[in-house]
């Protein structure tokens, strides 16, 4: 009996088979490997071997006994022959509370110089799917952003998930740092997902300083990261972003940009042989961004046991050019919960955030307004259309005072609901507050 149990420990010592291949071919980002026919699956981490040091990639393809492969980093110093490992079992995380406060990259490793991160109890899939339908809870009651233009025209609530719809330079990352520094949650994930690098630093410095990164995890993959890494960034943050809520967290999920990720997931999937559809965007494009949209959102309600969190997402979406119905910025707006249009017409007139509120949408009005102030917002929203329709012919002298009355009430209040919604971006407004100042101006108090 002893000799069986020193074998059996024997046994146990011994490190299990490894499976490994070669590579057979570099194409550009995809790296093909053989001998891994009946062991490699998608989604599966291999690890490649070079005098430069090891490469990890993933397989995103399998062709006849080959998997396609595409690497976490630069493949420096592959070459044809260079061994191939094969890891066991997926990839995972295990977040913990000890992460708040910490910058990680999109594979959870820790980028800020503060150590190793502590690891949670359980292991959590990166690419996870959300709660069944029929088991979500409803989305809860509204959230203060500190944003007077969203708190009065598209208010957000609990498990809500809001779209930033706007081209570049119009000041999308500046509201953004506005609805981290403000809004209400118990925890914060950020992604900013193929950014510019030097933006990394001044983003937790200054927008959210100390206080907000303490309550903040932030997870960084910048625009000269690869495709595959971009990509893992956006499913790591709502990876995070699950931990907290099953922690019974109200959990604040920001991602800057999904179009950054739908751009990683393009250059992947033509790497991997598909075929460009929409403006040169693979399928896989249109089926992957509701597979990460759908992840925020209300916890599942199940009776008997401790209720989970929340996640309310804000997701900036980069129109194409100015064009707020390409592919990308329609298919996001079709799945989220409400869209926040951002103009480069009136960031031009100086007005900022540069939200235009008549495009902007949010699909829990009316409901999670009470009857006066949303009676107070569909007054403003009134005014400031008329406005829009005869701002021109006023600004030509083409119309005359008196013609019409409605008119003539846009001309004097609309100007003023606009200099209410100018907001600098370290002022925190109040939502009681701001109703109370659009009632005056619509009551004509000066």
């Amino acid at each position: 009996m002893s000799s069986l149990a020193s074998a059996a420990e024997g046994l146990r010592m011994q490190t299990p088979d490894q499976r490994y291949g070669r590579v057979v071919a570099v194409r550009g980002a995809l790296i093909e490997v053989d001998g891994l026919a009946g062991a490699a699956r998608i989604g599966s981490r291999v690890t490649l071997r070079s005098q430069a040091g090891n490469v990890e990639a993933e397989v995103i393809g399998l062709d006849h006994g080959i998997a396609h492969c595409m690497p976490f980093n630069e493949p420096e110093g592959i070459a044809s022959g260079s061994r191939a490992d094969l890891s066991a079992g997926q990839a995972g995380l295990r977040p913990s509370a000890g992460w708040l406060g910490r910058v990680v990259d999109g594979l959870g490793r820790p980028v800020d110089g503060k150590g190793p991160l502590p690891q949670g109890p359980v292991q959590r899939r990166i690419k996870a799917a959300p709660p069944p339908a029929s088991s979500r809870a409803r989305v809860g009651s509204r959230i203060e952003t500190g944003v007077r233009a969203l708190d009065l025209f598209a208010p957000l609530c609990r498990g809500q998930r809001l779209g930033l719809f706007a081209g570049s330079g119009v000041g999308k990352s500046t509201l953004l740092s506005m609805l981290a520094r403000w809004t209400e949650c118990d925890v914060a994930v950020i992604g900013l997902i193929g950014e510019r690098g030097r933006e990394v630093q001044e983003f937790i410095q200054d927008d959210l300083g100390e206080e907000g990164l303490a309550r903040s995890v932030v997870v960084v993959a910048t625009s000269d990261e690869p495709a595959l890494l971009r990509r893992q960034a956006a499913w790591t943050t709502l990876a995070v972003a699950e931990h907290f809520r099953d922690e019974g967290c109200e959990v604040l999920c920001l991602m800057d940009s999904v179009t950054r990720f739908a751009m990683a997931q393009r250059e992947i999937g033509l790497a991997g042989g598909e075929p460009p559809a929409t403006k040169g965007y693979t399928p896989t494009v249109f089926a992957e961004l509701p597979r990460l949209l759908e992840r925020a959102g209300p916890g599942a309600a199940v009776q008997g046991s401790a209720p989970q969190g929340t996640i309310t997402g804000l997701f900036t979406v980069l129109v194409d050019g100015d064009d707020h119905n390409e592919p990308v910025a329609d298919a996001v707006r079709g799945i989220l919960d409400g869209h926040v249009v951002i103009t480069r017409q009136i960031a031009e007139r100086g007005r900022y955030p540069a939200i235009d509120v008549l495009r902007s949408v949010s699909r829990t009005l009316p409901h999670c307004l009470s009857a006066e102030d949303n009676a107070l917002r569909l007054a403003a929203r009134r005014e400031l259309s008329t406005w829009k329709d005869m701002e021109e012919m006023v600004r030509l002298g083409a119309y005359r005072a008196g013609s019409s009355a409605e008119v003539d009430r846009a001309v004097a209040i609309a100007p003023r609901i606009e200099g209410l919604l100018q907001q600098d971006r370290l002022a925190r407004s109040f939502a009681a507050q701001d109703f109370a100042a659009l009632a005056a101006i619509l009551e004509g108090s000066p």
